[in-house]
């Protein structure tokens, strides 16, 4: 993730970015001790042709059960 340009790159040694480097690049923003964690839904965001249970465009994957997770989340 060393970068000619910048502090960190967001870019594998491929030159594409992928859901473990895309982690990687994240973690190093959260300070030490923050459990935290990276949902790659980029895969699942869109949908470009009808489904008997959904109308084409964005899905939402996972969006629902993210906000009922943090509703509920108790400190």
């Amino acid at each position: 993730m060393k970068s000619d340009f910048a502090d960190l790159s967001n870019l594998g040694k491929s030159g594409g970015a992928g859901t473990a480097t895309a982690a990687a690049f994240l973690q190093e923003f959260v300070p030490e001790g923050i459990p935290w964690a990276h949902l790659d839904i980029a895969g699942t965001a869109w949908l470009e042709a009808p489904k008997p249970h959904q109308a084409p465009g964005a899905t939402l994957f996972g969006a629902r059960l993210l906000a009922q997770w943090i509703a509920s989340y108790k400190n």
